[in-house]
Parts: structure tokens; sequence; C-alpha cells
């Protein structure tokens, strides 16, 4: 069981070492193609159901020598020279919710949670992030940037965001060091714009404000940049298929593909924002081909479309069909990227904050969706309250940290430890290698890292340990997978 604490896990302090200068990287990466791990060691990170382990450092593995294993034996085979996907970033959203939930605490706990997520030594080193343009559900209430019936955005102000949300934006981005590529998502456009009247509850954009609601877009981010918060990217709309009782706007494929092609696309061009990320669906696994397929066809609307957005609230959640539908995306559309945009654990109880199916369901995703060609993850809220929320409709949910607003106390679920498996040991410009499993409880994936060590992730969601052998190109280390447990092994 995790503990309630109001200290940073002194676990994190075995860090990896900062990333080698950009010359020596380079040349790691062009090492030749016949890797070895003779002579190499293996540096273990552990967390495992029960044992206390939280991204706990172990002994150090040694390769030897392995001929041919058995078919009875149990392996991970990684072959650094097949190399996949160039890893973009890892993180969370940024959400009202979380902005007013981490005002709440004091300063001591604040600098404890900027460290704990952002910190590359001492935390897990995210290093991308997401955040809402106007209210979501995750908001005290809903608002919008503008008056009503202002098709000319004169009366556009993000005054909103100032009180809350871009205080913390700015502080995680200086505890990532300096650079925190964000990207961001509408809910819904104003109610005067949709054909329903409501923010709330589904409707689809009016025809006759497509030029103003592109023109909103250009507005948020231009604003958001003098502000000092440069904008990596965007999304056309979150969850373009569901109507639910939040911020919410629906869009078929065609509506979708049409307004990328006729009206969003151009009006960022136009607007000096072309080269803006642009991510189309931006919701789940279940339609992501049907929906990229639909937009990707159509060139004009393709040339602006950087990538295709999913989440991971499906019918059938965790099926593996899902992660095949999101590699069947990758195969058919190879040169347009995968993003994970949003997921998290619904129906928060705060009796259940030490489950340990909060993490194991980040594990599994995290290794399917990046075996499957995904280059960037982002989790949804980065922090809530003891609640679940601030939540303006009650959908409240589990977020990786939880502040106790009563005692001012962080507590760690296992999720925020399973994500950090990946996030903290995988960087940005690592290439995913080629990673396979004898045995369908021990799932893992590998990549190489810019500073040419590799990152190996096992994760073993049996009710028993597993020994195996993390065997590379005829040399293999002998180790245990614990029960219930997620490792990293980083390979010199």
């Amino acid at each position: 069981m995790l503990s309630f604490s109001n200290t940073l896990p002194a676990l994190l302090l075995t860090a990896l070492a900062p990333v080698a200068a950009s010359a020596q990287m380079a040349a790691a990466l062009a090492e030749p193609v016949g890797y070895s791990a003779a002579g190499k060691s293996a540096r273990v990170y552990t967390t495992a159901q029960g044992t206390g382990q939280h991204l706990t450092a172990g002994a150090a593995l040694s390769f030897q020598p392995s001929a041919q294993p058995l078919e009875t034996q149990v392996c991970v085979f990684v072959d650094p020279s097949k190399t996949f996907q160039t890893m973009l970033g890892i993180g969370g959203a940024i959400t009202d919710a979380s902005a007013e939930t981490f005002a709440k605490l004091p300063k001591a706990q604040q600098q404890e949670f900027l460290k704990a997520y952002y910190s590359p030594t001492d935390g897990i080193g995210y290093t991308l992030a997401r955040t809402s343009i106007a209210s979501s559900d995750f908001s005290s209430g809903s608002y919008d940037y503008v008056a009503d019936n202002d098709a000319a955005l004169k009366t556009f102000s993000v005054k909103h965001d100032e009180q809350f949300r871009i205080p913390l934006i700015k502080q995680a981005t200086a505890a990532a060091g300096g650079r925190l590529p964000l990207f961001v998502s509408p809910w819904s456009p104003p109610a005067w714009m949709k054909d329903n009247h409501d923010r709330l509850h589904g409707g689809h954009l009016l025809p006759k404000y497509r030029q103003a609601w592109a023109d909103h877009y250009v507005k948020f981010i231009k604003t958001y940049e003098q502000l000092g918060l440069p904008i990596w990217g965007l999304s056309v709309q979150n969850e373009a298929m569901a109507t639910q009782k939040w911020e919410s706007c629906l869009y078929t494929g065609e509506e979708e593909r049409d307004f990328i092609k006729n009206f969003l696309g151009p009006t960022l061009a136009k607007g000096g924002l072309g080269t803006k990320k642009l991510i189309a669906w931006d919701h789940n696994r279940d339609l992501v081909y049907q929906r990229a397929s639909t937009v990707l066809d159509d060139p004009d609307a393709a040339k602006y479309v950087w990538g295709i957005g999913y989440h991971w609230y499906e019918t059938w959640t965790g099926s593996p069909m899902l992660f095949d539908n999101v590699r069947r995306t990758h195969e058919a559309y190879p040169n347009t990227n995968l993003i994970f945009t949003e997921g998290c654990v619904e129906k928060f109880r705060f009796d259940q904050v030490n489950e340990w199916r909060l993490g194991e369901r980040y594990g599994n995703s995290m290794i399917n969706d990046f075996n499957a060609g995904t280059v960037g993850w982002t989790d949804w809220n980065i922090l809530l309250d003891e609640t679940g929320g601030p939540n303006h409709v009650g959908n409240f949910c589990f977020a990786p940290i939880i502040a106790d607003t009563k005692t001012g106390k962080l507590i760690y679920t296992n999720a925020y430890y399973y994500i950090g498996h990946f996030s903290k040991f995988i960087r940005p410009g690592a290439k995913r290698v080629s990673s396979t499993s004898t045995r369908g409880w021990l799932q893992a994936t590998a990549f190489r890292n810019p500073d040419g060590k590799v990152a190996v992730v096992v994760m073993n969601s049996g009710d028993k340990p597993q020994e195996f052998q993390l065997w590379i190109k005829g040399q293999a280390a002998a180790t245990t997978s614990p029960a219930h447990s997620i490792a990293t092994y980083v390979i010199d």
C-alpha cells in the first residue's frame, strides 16, 4: 500500500544523469547497426505491489553470453539495431481543476509537486503538456473568452486563465528546465456558435460561424504566446463524437475534414501559425482508423494535419483489438504521427487511491500504445483534490497525484510511479527499438535514448513472480519480475 506523504519520495533522488552533450548523443545514435550488450550492465528501477518499492533502484545486472534460448525459457528479447518512431514526450494536462487545486497547497507542497512531475533528476521528468481552450468539465464552471454574438472576437480575453491556470503552466515550464511543449484543445465553441445554443450536451458548430471559430483558435494561441506561453500544437476538437453532459461539440469525420481544409488549416496558415502541429480526432481508439482515413485520404485536409490523437475511454476498455486499431492506423498512414492525448481512471473514490489497478491501467496502455507507433503520451489532470475534482458536472476522476486540501498533503498513487517508468527513462528524441516477450503477462517496450542508453520497460501483470532473461543479440541478463510490478532496465 502507498502511504500518504508530504515529502517527495527519496527514491527519486536515484536519477538518471543529465543527457550528454549533443555531439556525444549524435555519436551514440550513429553507433553501428550490430549493437552488442557484451560487457554492458543494466541498472534496474522497480515498482512492485506489496514491497514498498516505488521507482526504487536495485543492483545492476550484468550481461553474459547466452546461446539459443529454449522455447520453454521465459525471455524478453530486445534488438536495438531495429528502430521505429521517435519519442516526442510524455506528460499530462494542466487543467483548471489542477491549477485551482495547486493554488490551495502550501508553498512547500507546491514546490514538491512541481519537482515530482517536471524535474528529470528528482522527479519523473514530464516533457509534454496539454491544456483546454476555455472551460472543460474539469473547471469550476463553464466560461467563454468572448461576449455573446461577438463573431469579430473584439471582446476576446483570457483573463479567467490568468488567475490559476497560466501561472501554473509557467511554473511547470520553469520546473521542466524552461521548455515544456504545450498543445491546446477546445471542448466547445461558445453556445451562440452552436445549433443547440449550449456549451454542454454536444451540438454542432453552426456553418455561419466556422470562420469565426477558426479565428478563435488563432486568437487564443497568439494571446497565450503574448503572455509568454509558446504553443506547440492544437487539436481540432476534444471528443468529437461524444454528446457529454459537460462542454462538448460534435463533428462527423466529413465535418472535421472539411473544417480543417476550408477553415482551420488555411486560417492558421494565414495567421502565421502554419507550423503549429494540428491534431485530428482527439477521441477514443474505437473509431481512430475510420476518422484518420476520412481526414487523411483527402490531400487538401491531410496537408494541414500533423497527427491523429486518441483517448482510452473505449466501450471495450483494454482489449488488444483496440491497440490494433492504433497499429493499423500507423501502418496505413506511416507519415502521420500518433499521439495519446488523454486518459484517466474514472469514478473517483478516496478510499481507492492506493489500489494497484490504477498504475497497471497506465502500464498496459503505454506499452501497447508505444509498440503500436505512438510518439507522445499525455495523461489527463496532473492533480486533483480529495473529491476527484473540482468538476462542475460531478464527473470526478483519479489523477496520479491527489492533494488532500484539508491537510495540505500530496498522495502519490501508483499511477504516478508507473508513468514515471516511461517518462523518467525514455526521453524526447529516443527511438523505439524492437522488443518481444515470450509470455503474455510479461509485457515490454524498449527505446534507445539520444545518449545511447537503452531503456527497457517490463510489466508483470500476473499474480506470481516471473524469472526471465533479458536477451540482446546473444547476451542475456537473468532477473526476476515481481508479481504485479513494473521495472525499467537502463542499459549503459
